[in-house]
């Protein structure tokens, strides 16, 4: 299966049965990033909670 990175326009060739080609086929919405772009996305992510001043606003809500 080919896709494409949303980040870089990168094509990749992936497995057909595998678990990520059958989310991507499943669910158009869900998007893909290559390798390079997630690992560069992980390392600017911990950075930022290093830091700190990285602030995770979740909702209040109780479960009833």
């Amino acid at each position: 299966m080919q896709v494409q990175c949303v980040l870089c326009d990168k094509i990749e060739s992936i497995n057909d049965n595998s678990y990520e080609a059958k989310r991507l086929i499943n669910k158009r919405i869900q998007s893909y990033l290559c390798q390079t772009c997630y690992d560069r996305i992980e390392t600017n992510t911990k950075k930022r909670h290093e830091t700190g001043k990285f602030n995770l606003y979740r909702s209040n809500r109780k479960n009833e």
